[in-house]
């Protein structure tokens, strides 16, 4: 059984980075033959998808407001994806949940909690 293990997360001011970390266990699930995603969820709003990166190692579907701040990334060795958070602002405040897509089946991670306050 696979297991997605976040962290990284925590309390930034604006203008901070910060980098997630989505650890995959598991014999056959390797970042590098899964699409690896990151979402986010803010109380009381709808999930968001805010990086995808595909086995072949493109990254797509950073949405207009992560554009150019959010970067995802994996280390094939230590089967880890990662999601590199800067210049973040306020609305940057959620839950953040790795996902991953093998063959037809999904699989989540618990989740992270960041939050940007000054």
């Amino acid at each position: 059984q696979v297991q997605l293990v976040e962290s990284g997360g925590g309390w930034v001011q604006p203008g901070g980075s910060l980098r997630l970390s989505c650890a995959v266990s598991g014999a056959t699930f390797r970042v590098n033959n899964m699409t690896m995603s990151w979402y986010r969820q803010a109380p009381g709003q709808k999930r968001e998808l805010v990086a995808t990166l595909t086995p072949g190692g493109y990254a797509v579907n950073y949405p207009n407001s992560v554009k150019g701040r959010f970067t995802i990334s994996r280390d094939d060795v230590k089967n880890t994806v990662y999601l590199q958070m800067n210049a973040l602002k306020h609305e940057d405040t959620a839950q953040y949940r790795c996902n991953a897509i093998k063959d037809v089946y999904t699989y989540w991670g618990q989740g992270t909690q960041v939050t940007v306050s000054s």
